[in-house]
């Protein structure tokens, strides 16, 4: 059996610096985890071709910088997305508290949101650093069901380590089957 050509589709990876996102990317794509945080500058971008119901997808991911300063950059990358990746660190409450903002900035540039997955990410630090305070599945759950209840969005939640590699491969396979569902719909 042949596989026929897919569209092309743009995810777009945002939320706070330092929670993983660049990682998150190097490990769906096959490259090393880098222990040292290595600061996006503006924006990076990979693709991948992506083999997913009998079809050969492009997959374009846009990685853009979580720094503040890089908002009017950022702006332009959103035109044109098929998705977005929020990303926190379950070790990081303020980038938990600050994906809300990630939603705001992008529906501020796209109008309506592209189908979402937000990814609780670092999940390997449960088992290394007990005594922490960390985002509870359930907290990335209930923000995520809240959310997609309010702005109408097709939404996942999952949570992964881009260090391990636990979940990132069905984190982006739970997303491309988001996009190819709700592309059928229209």
């Amino acid at each position: 059996m042949g596989s026929t050509t897919g569209g092309t589709w743009k995810a777009v990876l945002i939320g706070d610096a330092t929670v993983g996102k660049t990682s998150i990317r190097r490990r769906y794509l096959g490259e090393g985890f880098i222990t040292s945080h290595i600061a996006t500058l503006g924006v990076d971008f990979a693709q991948k071709h992506v083999y997913q119901d009998g079809m050969t997808h492009r997959l374009i991911i846009w990685d853009l910088s979580g720094q503040a300063v890089f908002e009017r950059v950022r702006r332009h990358y959103y035109q044109g997305c098929s998705s977005l990746i929020l990303v926190y660190s379950i070790d990081d409450r303020d980038s938990f508290d600050n994906a809300s903002k990630w939603l705001v900035e992008a529906f501020k540039y796209m109008g309506e949101l592209p189908p979402t997955i937000v990814i609780g990410n670092k999940i390997d630090l449960r088992t290394t650093h007990p005594e922490r305070i960390f985002v509870s599945t359930e907290e990335g759950s209930n923000f995520t069901e809240h959310f997609k209840k309010i702005l109408d969005v097709a939404s996942i939640f999952i949570e992964t380590s881009a260090k391990t590699g636990e979940n990132i491969q069905t984190a982006f396979n739970q997303l491309i089957d988001l996009m190819i569902i709700e592309e059928s719909k229209r």
